[in-house]
């Protein structure tokens, strides 16, 4: 791996469909009125996803229908993607649970390019984060590389309902018609973590405004461990009962 920068930072986060098959983890909300509570989860790629509660109880299991093979992009001599992909590129889209964020921070490409804002170009290479600074930290006991960053105008979300990072640009163009989602006070920075060996966006934080502290949590437990198909299977139910 390169030493932690802007441009490894980027190209970190444009990697993650090429550097894992599976992930066990766990994930919580801090601060967010509108998140449920924390819930663990096994996600075997392209298309199967099991999600509990942390008592354990069955929330959501996922099938989804195959998919064709992931297309292999141009890596680095690092390993990492070297060229700019589109962040909303569905062939790309994990499992979802709940909304469009879960899909973002296993695959955080928004963090990395973004939508020229003059020209509107998918084409064109546009940075999406202003990065004030990049270190080694760990995160859950696990090598990742922690950024101050800012979103600049370019940043385009997988969604706009549910961005990783709340923004006024993309607040402003999506909730054009619902004016009383605007925030007053828009957050100054951003406190981001990515998963070294993953590329999965492990942290999230708002720094200030109204909804400072705000963000997400992950914690990895497991990488491409074996996953059996039967632990996608959701629980029979009984005529006269759960069972």
């Amino acid at each position: 791996m390169p030493s932690p920068s802007p441009d490894a930072f980027a190209a970190l986060a444009r990697s993650s469909p090429w550097r894992w098959k599976t992930l066990r983890f766990s994930v919580s909300w801090p601060g967010d009125p509108w998140k449920p509570g924390a819930v663990r989860a096994w996600l075997r790629r392209p298309d199967l996803l099991r999600v509990e509660r942390t008592d354990g109880a069955l929330l959501q299991v996922v099938r989804e229908p195959p998919r064709d093979a992931v297309p292999q992009p141009r890596l680095g001599p690092d390993g990492l993607v070297a060229e700019w992909r589109r962040s909303w590129d569905h062939d790309l889209d994990d499992p979802m649970h709940q909304d469009y964020h879960w899909v973002a921070m296993l695959d955080p490409a928004e963090l990395a390019d973004g939508r020229d804002p003059e020209t509107e170009d998918v084409e064109v290479l546009v940075t999406a984060l202003e990065v004030d600074s990049v270190a080694e930290v760990e995160h859950a006991g696990r090598p990742a590389w922690e950024a101050l960053v800012r979103p600049t105008e370019a940043y385009e979300p997988r969604c706009g309902c549910c961005p990783l990072l709340r923004s006024r640009e993309v607040d402003l163009d999506e909730y054009r018609d619902h004016p009383q989602h605007i925030l007053a006070e828009y957050s100054d920075a951003f406190r981001v973590r990515l998963d070294v060996r993953t590329g999965v966006c492990v942290l999230t934080e708002a720094i200030g405004g109204d909804i400072a502290g705000r963000g997400h949590d992950l914690r990895i437990e497991a990488v491409d461990e074996p996953m059996p198909d039967d632990l996608f299977t959701e629980p029979r139910r009984s005529w006269f009962g759960r069972q």
